[in-house]
């Protein structure tokens, strides 16, 4: 099967739970409670310059919106990526603020298959757009380079796809340009971990009707064409996206682009034997659900998570986290629970921020594993059935455990470790609760974490300092309670030696 996929061409200029509390507001321990962690607190648009924090280390790639540079933070090994947007001269400026739309998105999103902001930082001539690092290139270059995916690997890749995409759309995001352009490889020549990126034509849905016109011609839908479309655009693009895995080529392809639009409206496309003869019935029939023409009729990215083949190829060979790994996970998930909140506030901090992609890969895997679903999110029968699994696996603590005794531990982890209050564990509060402490709570990191909280530099924490990390107009009460357990020079703030102290009895256990 040669490989006839060439680089498409864009159609259109880019354009660009909470839980009430359940006592007095003056009892610390309920103010504590109602307070939601996100990842998305440490983001904010930082005036200061990324020059003086970050150093460049060599150039990525080249888009059509910036430059994207390899760069690690001074003081600190952990590598990240960085995308310069140049600013554009005052008529442009609405065009500008159009190009950085997918901060909007990405601030709000946590999935193992969507790269990871960090930060976003501004000055004069340009804005600079923190995020995780991605080694492998685009997935495009790795098709060009194979020629040929095999069906197991196909199933695995869109698994990861459609992953994200439900993801996506269970928090009401349509992605609105899926190619394999915009799905990034974690490491060289390795299919095991790709991430969405590209969010600068995404857009909330809702019940009203999308009409922009835009997308990358060989993959967008005939009703985007049509002015007239919901979430179920991005499905169509990952049918599209997996016949060119099976085959190397997409199935509407011509010179120009005005033929691949009436192609498109027209909806007919083949399986021509010489490629697809050895191509499992399955796999096509998931091609043909996915790009059903009418989008009431198409299969959802749920749905398309559950077929047959998905679930049969993706889990052939699968490498699964060893069951010790597992038990370790959710055990460090239970310790978790008896965390202070500060302390739960900084781990997140630097689990979601200062962690190495080797030091997360086990846990980011186990998450997958645990996540049936496959929503990005696990809920309560999904950590219920992995500890049922340790149960029939292992011979431990856990085994021993009656099927109440692990739903009441599994509500009480749901309860401590749902940091947002969403209702069910996201992949950060996952990676927080489960990564080794003694690991992740090293002296540069606690470091770069009280630099964090420490906004004015002073060399202390004060309470308005916390409130604005927490994102609470006030935190008098729990900042009192933090203080009565850490402030032993009584000078109403917490410094380093505080704060390092804090985190050290989570290792000490």
């Amino acid at each position: 099967m040669g490989c006839k996929c060439s680089r498409p061409r864009g159609l259109d200029s880019p354009h660009l739970k909470h839980k009430p509390g359940s006592g007095d507001t003056e009892d610390p321990l309920s103010f504590e409670s109602d307070i939601k962690l996100k990842p998305s607190m440490y983001i904010g648009n930082i005036k200061d310059e990324f020059n003086s924090l970050y150093t460049v280390c060599r150039k990525l790639g080249t888009g059509a919106y910036g430059t994207v540079f390899l760069c690690t933070r001074i003081n600190s090994t952990k590598e990240y990526a960085v995308k310069v947007i140049k600013k554009l001269r005052s008529s442009s400026i609405d065009s500008s603020q159009g190009r950085l739309r997918e901060v909007k998105y990405l601030k709000e999103l946590d999935h193992p298959n969507i790269a990871r902001l960090y930060d976003v930082y501004e000055d004069s001539v340009a804005y600079y757009i923190v995020m995780e690092p991605c080694y492998g290139g685009e997935l495009f270059d790795e098709i060009i380079k194979r020629q040929r995916i095999t069906e197991h690997e196909s199933a695995c890749l869109i698994k990861q796809i459609l992953s994200g995409v439900c993801y996506l759309h269970k928090n009401n995001i349509v992605h609105r340009d899926l190619k394999p352009e915009n799905l990034l490889l974690e490491k060289p020549g390795s299919l095991d971990r790709i991430k969405i990126v590209d969010f600068g034509l995404s857009a909330h849905f809702g019940n009203h009707v999308l009409k922009e016109r835009l997308g990358t011609v060989y993959y967008i839908a005939p009703e985007v064409l049509n002015r007239n479309y919901h979430e179920k655009c991005d499905v169509w693009s990952c049918g599209i996206i997996l016949y060119i895995l099976l085959c190397g080529y997409p199935p509407f392809t011509s010179p120009n682009d005005s033929d691949i639009i009436r192609m498109i409206i027209a909806g007919k496309y083949t399986f021509p034997d010489k490629e697809w003869r050895d191509v499992s019935e399955d796999a096509k029939n998931l091609i043909d659900l996915m790009l059903t023409y009418d989008p009431k009729k198409r299969i959802s990215a749920a749905q398309a998570l559950n077929h047959p083949w998905v679930l049969k190829y993706s889990n052939a060979g699968r490498e699964t986290a060893p069951t010790r790994s597992m038990s370790l996970a959710l055990q460090n998930l239970k310790t978790f629970t008896k965390t202070q909140k500060l302390a739960q506030a900084v781990m997140l901090l630097m689990a979601n921020k200062f962690t190495t992609n080797d030091e997360i890969n086990e846990l980011s895997k186990l998450f997958s594993q645990l996540d049936t679903n496959g929503d990005g999110a696990l809920d309560r029968s999904e950590l219920i059935q992995g500890y049922k699994s340790i149960k029939q696996n292992l011979r431990d603590g856990c085994s021993r455990m009656s099927n109440e005794e692990i739903e009441k531990e599994v509500d009480e982890i749901i309860r401590s470790c749902d940091l947002d209050h969403s209702g069910s564990i996201d992949y950060s509060e996952f990676i927080t609760g489960c990564i080794d402490k003694l690991t992740l709570l090293s002296k540069e990191r606690l470091k770069l974490a009280f630099s964090t909280f420490d906004v004015d530099g002073s060399g202390k924490i004060s309470n308005s300092e916390l409130s604005q990390i927490l994102g609470v107009s006030n935190a008098p009460n729990l900042f009192n309670q933090i203080l009565n357990e850490i402030d032993t020079n009584h000078d109403g703030e917490i410094d380093f030696e505080e704060f390092e102290r804090m985190l050290d009895k989570i290792t000490l256990g």
